[in-house]
């Protein structure tokens, strides 16, 4: 770090007393404190103070240091323009002076002449380049020395330097905190979270990442309309959008620009916007905003926006949100692919119910009417059989024996492909009649007064059906429970038997199977079945899920 040395003791020993506070990393506002109580003592001025140029075009005033116990608060804001220090300082980026206030004019003047301001030397503060500011002390008596500007130089360096180490060191905390804030957004996208999830994450880490006022997320439907799916706002800065809110992109404001353009935009002035959501904004006292588009597989689906009800967003506003609609389009993309997947596999489930019920039709019209024909047949020849044939009488009652016995398989069979008595009464009279057949004891409890949506309930019998099945045939139970209740918009099951246990869903093609149906209509199967303990079966259907069935 060059700086301009000082001839006089008394210079180089202010210039040292900063330059420690810089060296040792100080807050850049102790350091801004520090130059302008130091400069204004020094060149005997009665006021001094460091502004910051904003990108709206006004000063803000970051430190003051007064003489006279009069002084203008940190954080006033003055806006350019007529001739004063502030706007000559930023048109010409070169040191200025006022040494009569007669012939000034403009908003900076006029704060001037309120402190009684009569001469005054303004000095730029560039960092890295670029007119960062300026550094102001002003007489209440004469016009300063022909030297002032020079001898404020030394402190400028110092303000600048300062500047310049706390951006880098803001710009590495903040590539810190919004790597940190991306990788907790992307662990949810990674676990596939529901969009509605990632979509509340995003909110709220960009929203604190970027230090904004509101962070809201929108959608762009087919009707036209743009929904809110998402927002965060700070606690202090009133109501928030409400989720599910619908606006027309209209007029000038940020819901139309992206939506007719597809490009990112900025509104620094919510003055100048128009339509609904622009009105909405204003009720929500938002001054500024920026709005990234968000791209879902080439299409422009929707708009991710921040805004400050104070100052305007910084430059790399846009930069650093572009990571989140990433993520964003992402999470959507998932969840697409994953409701495409699971409405596959439900309309393939569908069918091959659909397929069921027309070979059990088939079956109960055909074959089994015509063994049903057949074995009375039988029995009426049996009985026209003459007294004293004994050997035929008896071998037509093997032949009735057998076709019966055909009769009931095949019944077993169209029981198992789609039970009748399930489509006919429901639910409740499947389950009394599945657990009546069953080979061992079962205890039911069924809590369901209604019909069903006919997938939920051939889900259902199916759930019931294996995990008994299995009870009698593998685990070598006992007794069997068997719980059913629908509450919360969702069929609960549960099946417990005191077998062996030892079963897990992978076990087999009827537990894979049964795990693929409940999956397929959006719902939870698990299995509990510890070594010599028994076995329990829960499983959870959503009552909506007549979406991806038959309606009857």
């Amino acid at each position: 770090m060059e700086i301009t040395v000082l001839g006089f003791p008394e210079e180089q020993a202010a210039v040292r007393r900063v330059a420690t506070l810089v060296a040792g990393g100080a807050p850049p506002e102790e350091v801004f404190a520090a130059v302008t109580a130091e400069a204004g003592r020094l060149l005997g001025a009665q006021h001094s103070r460091m502004s910051r140029y904003d990108p709206d075009g006004a000063a803000r005033v970051v430190a003051t240091w007064s003489g006279t116990g009069a002084a203008h608060p940190v954080s006033t804001r003055t806006p350019l323009g007529g001739r004063n220090l502030y706007t000559l300082v930023f048109q010409t980026g070169r040191a200025a002076r006022i040494d009569d206030y007669a012939a000034a004019c403009g908003p900076a003047a006029g704060l001037a002449r309120e402190l009684g301001v009569r001469a005054s030397v303004a000095v730029p503060v560039s960092v890295e380049g670029r007119l960062w500011g300026a550094i102001f002390v002003g007489s209440t008596h004469e016009p300063l020395p022909a030297d002032t500007e020079a001898r404020l130089a030394g402190f400028t360096e110092l303000a600048a330097t300062a500047i310049a180490n706390a951006q880098a060191r803001e710009e590495l905390r903040g590539f810190a905190a919004g790597q940190a804030a991306l990788r907790r957004v992307a662990t949810l996208v990674a676990r596939a979270a529901p969009p509605r999830e990632v979509f509340a994450a995003v909110a709220d880490e960009a929203g604190q990442l970027l230090k904004v006022d509101y962070t809201v997320l929108s959608r762009y439907d087919s009707d036209g309309l743009a929904m809110v799916v998402g927002h965060w706002a700070r606690v202090d800065s009133g109501r928030p959008l409400a989720v599910g809110l619908r606006v027309k992109p209209e007029e000038r404001n940020i819901q139309a620009l992206v939506s007719d353009t597809g490009r990112t935009t900025r509104i620094d002035d919510s003055a100048a916007a128009s339509g609904a959501f622009a009105d909405a904004a204003r009720d929500w006292q938002l001054q500024t905003s920026v709005d990234v588009p968000i791209g879902v597989d080439g299409r422009l689906w929707g708009v991710m926006s921040v805004g400050s009800c104070s100052d305007p967003l910084p430059a790399g506003t846009e930069a650093r949100l572009a990571g989140f609609t990433e993520l964003v389009a992402a999470a959507i993309a998932n969840a697409e692919a994953q409701g495409a997947l699971a409405a596959s596999r439900a309309r393939i489930v569908a069918a091959g119910d659909a397929a069921r019920r027309r070979i059990e039709r088939d079956l109960h019209d055909g074959a089994q009417q015509r063994l049903v024909s057949l074995s009375l047949r039988l029995r009426s020849t049996q009985a026209l059989a003459p007294a004293g044939a004994g050997e035929l009488a008896g071998r037509l009652e093997g032949a009735i024996t057998e076709v019966d016995s055909v009769l009931e398989e095949l019944r077993e069979i169209a029981r198992g492909l789609h039970p009748a008595i399930l489509a006919q009464s429901g639910l409740n009279p499947a389950l009394r009649a599945l657990a009546r057949r069953s080979a061992i004891p079962v205890h039911l409890d069924v809590q369901v007064a209604e019909r069903l949506p006919e997938p939920v309930e051939v889900a259902a019998y199916y759930v019931v059906a294996e995990a008994l099945t299995n009870a009698a045939k593998h685990a070598r139970a006992h007794t069997a429970e068997v719980e059913v209740a629908a509450r919360g918009g969702t069929l609960h099951i549960c099946v417990r038997d005191d077998g062996r246990g030892g079963a897990h869903l992978g076990g087999g093609s009827g537990l894979v199977g049964l795990k693929d149906r409940v999956e397929a209509l959006g719902g939870r199967i698990a299995l509990h079945s510890p070594p010599r303990a028994g076995t329990t079966m829960h499983a959870e259907l959503p009552l909506c899920a007549a979406a991806g069935g038959t309606s009857r």
